[in-house]
């Protein structure tokens, strides 16, 4: 039996607001606490993973900077950029860090090739990419066996942001977008895909963890 996942699309938002109620989802859940998937932009906003040094956040400019709780070095965010946000029970679906990360990457890639695009994921660098640049970012948090934070996905968005970091700590990293990459795409169709490759392989580990289990008796 597969785990329900409630889908939210919360639309153009602020990041530190949404990093709260983040926050506070995953603090106040139960045990029988359903997992939620949530679908948004945030307004132009630099944020910097735990592990973050600032040597990397080279001339942000008049875009605010954000200490964020989750993975990773400095990233941005801004509108046209695809966040999906992965607040699960990871414990209670009997996934680690290395799966979960890899489920992510494979749905973005498998979402990717229904447009044409050949993307990949590297085992040195979280994130998925495409002919050298990368096109989404990953960056999780787990506390007491709960995930928050989770993916951006470049779609049509304005990339100049991102030469004023070095993105995800790499010096001279070129991203790309969908939009560059296969021409305009309907944002909310965008959406509707990721959220179904998300959940399908969200189910489809449930039923591995199932049958490992029912063998393990």
């Amino acid at each position: 039996m597969s785990e329900p996942v409630i889908i939210r699309n919360l639309g153009l938002v602020e990041y530190s607001a949404t990093l709260e109620r983040m926050r506070q989802f995953t603090q106040s859940r139960g045990p029988q606490t359903p997992d939620e998937l949530w679908l948004l932009q945030h307004f132009p906003v630099f944020t910097q993973g735990q592990a973050g040094k600032a040597e990397h956040l080279l001339f942000p400019g008049d875009i605010p900077v954000v200490q964020a709780d989750r993975g990773g070095q400095v990233t941005y965010h801004g509108p046209g950029q695809l966040v999906a946000y992965l607040l699960l029970d990871v414990r209670r679906r009997g996934l680690g860090v290395r799966e979960l990360v890899s489920l992510i990457e494979n749905s973005l890639v498998a979402l990717l090739a229904g447009y044409g695009v050949e993307a990949y994921a590297r085992a040195d660098a979280p994130g998925v990419y495409v002919d050298g640049a990368k096109i989404a970012s990953l960056g999780l948090r787990i506390r007491n066996g709960r995930s928050f934070h989770g993916l951006a996905l470049n779609v049509d968005m304005d990339l100049e942001p991102f030469r004023r970091i070095n993105p995800c700590g790499y010096a001279g990293l070129a991203m790309t977008q969908l939009r560059d990459l296969a021409g305009p795409a309907d944002f909310s169709g965008v959406c509707d895909r990721l959220a179904e490759q998300l959940v399908q392989r969200l189910d489809d580990a449930a039923q591995k963890t199932l049958v490992g289990g029912t063998e393990n008796l």
